[in-house]
């Protein structure tokens, strides 16, 4: 199985002079983690959602939210701050003929999350997660499973 087979290729991405606000609503309204920053649809670097977090700082001591009007605001808002401030460079990626196991190694040894996957002109064309390493494997684990009853039951396959 390649990483083609699983990647997702509808990919949100910002860019580095995207302001972080971009980041937050990604992550929260989209519901991603991993958000690859290109440049003329290449790839240069990635934002999660740790990095995110990290830059907001602890929640009562933030500097990068502020109120919106006033002192008695409930309403906050992320300070315009530029993606370049907490992207992550130097990206781990892989392409669409790499194995899936390979990909599932890379993550497991750098301790990612996520690997942005790239022709060979360095385009984005998809990414691809542990969770959907895991659905996968999760589907294939099940599969098995099943298939070991049935032969220790005697009921032949079908």
């Amino acid at each position: 199985m390649r990483v083609e087979d699983l990647m997702k290729t509808k990919v949100f991405t910002v860019e580095q002079h995207d302001l972080i606000d971009r980041v937050f609503f990604l992550i929260h309204y989209e519901k991603v983690r991993h958000i690859p920053v290109v440049e003329k649809g290449k790839l240069i670097a990635i934002v999660s959602d740790r990095d995110l977090y990290k830059a907001l700082g602890p929640k009562n001591n933030s500097n990068v939210i502020e109120p919106a009007s006033g002192k008695n605001s409930v309403e906050q808002h992320v300070v315009p701050q530029k993606v370049q401030h907490i992207m992550r460079r130097g990206v781990l990626t892989v392409n669409p003929e790499t194995y899936a196991f390979e990909a599932a190694a890379i993550m497991a040894d750098n301790k990612v999350g996520a690997l942005p996957v790239v022709d060979k002109d360095n385009h984005l064309v998809g990414i691809i997660s542990a969770t959907d390493i895991l659905k996968v494997f999760s589907k294939l684990e099940k599969s098995s499973e099943k298939r070991a009853q049935r032969i220790s039951s005697g009921i032949s396959h079908t």
